[in-house]
């Protein structure tokens, strides 16, 4: 099976090819790194723990639900596969 399907829009001739080595090094080379996958981990959990920040008020009280949901959201860089991080859910 090709990986390259092309059509000519002119025409309507299909042509299936595979890639060349080229377009196999530049789709390497456009995967993001480990550290840049990390980065954009931090970056959601970040937002994800100022979005309830106001749960954390001197005048409230967080369940434990609550407490559970924020340590998990900070405990997240100690997962080992950036690939499949378990996101928590919010109480």
């Amino acid at each position: 099976m090709a990986d390259v399907i092309e059509i000519n829009v002119s025409t309507g001739e299909r042509t299936d090819r595979d890639y060349t080595q080229a377009e196999k090094d530049a789709m390497e080379a456009s995967k993001p790194s480990t550290e840049e996958k990390w980065a954009t981990i931090r970056n959601k959990r970040d937002v994800l723990l100022a979005r309830c920040d106001w749960w954390a008020s001197s005048d409230l009280t967080m369940s434990d639900a609550q407490t559970a949901y924020r340590k998990a959201l900070r405990d997240l860089p100690t997962q080992s596969d950036v690939d499949n991080i378990t996101w928590p859910s919010k109480p």
